[in-house]
């Protein structure tokens, strides 16, 4: 486990309240592939945590115990624990809450939506004039020189190509819509039958304005050509 302070102002809100705020928070990989916050309990609006009597264990953090967080009328059951006797002495003292159970999480005035911002993951989108063919079991579905590449740490490049480039016609829109703390919200559309193929970010956070409604394809589903060449599909989660 990698523990890190961070110097960025971290506030909570839940109920339509501020339940914390920060400048001491921690990042805690609990996992390899991002971090958590844990936040001071003196920055913590203490009427909030409610103690349940539950505790769950941890081989690396010890024992935890399960709060219900409460605030404007709302609660959020088993949504924070906190270690009191952690063997991690830097994790004493410390509330870890539930992300997805808060209303809103900000870093200094910024919202970030689906975890913490990783200082160890870079996001670069990059202009190509590398001719770049999309086609699905042989049918050319787009093709482009005027491609944006996102290069983002961990994951094969992603290829942002004009929607004009694109054959819409065998594009169809779904209700589908994932969150990037990086990229904002995604939409998505089925492509010859493939549902959530193709995804685009209509209005992105300001680092990745670039790519602001263009449409990448899932390089681990299709084949894609770089100056005719056939790039390998690589293996990823979303394989």
């Amino acid at each position: 486990m990698k523990i890190e302070p961070t110097a960025k102002r971290v506030r909570v809100y839940f109920g339509g309240r501020q339940i914390a705020d920060t400048t001491r928070a921690l990042l805690v990989w609990e996992g390899p592939h991002y971090p958590t916050y844990y936040l001071p309990l003196a920055d913590v609006d203490q009427a909030a945590l409610q103690p349940t009597g539950a505790t769950t264990r941890s081989p690396s953090r010890g024992e935890g115990v399960v709060h219900t967080v409460t605030a404007g009328g709302r609660q959020a059951a088993d949504a924070a624990l906190v270690y009191p006797e952690s063997p991690i002495e830097e994790l004493k003292d410390h509330v870890r809450f539930d992300w997805a159970a808060m209303d809103a999480w900000f870093e200094e005035d910024e919202e970030v939506y689906v975890h913490p911002r990783d200082p160890y993951s870079r996001v670069d989108i990059l202009p190509s004039s590398r001719r770049v063919r999309i086609e699905i079991d042989g049918t050319t579905v787009a093709e482009s020189t005027r491609t944006m590449i996102l290069f983002e740490t961990g994951l094969p490049p992603r290829y942002y190509l004009p929607k004009t480039d694109v054959r819409l016609d065998l594009l169809a829109p779904t209700d589908t819509s994932t969150q990037c703390p990086y990229k904002g919200t995604a939409e998505y559309w089925t492509v010859s039958g493939q549902k959530d193929l193709a995804w685009s970010y209509r209005t992105p956070l300001p680092e990745s304005q670039r790519i602001a409604g263009l449409i990448a394809f899932y390089n681990e589903k299709i084949d894609i050509y770089v100056d005719d060449v056939l790039q390998d599909r690589p293996k990823t989660p979303f394989s």
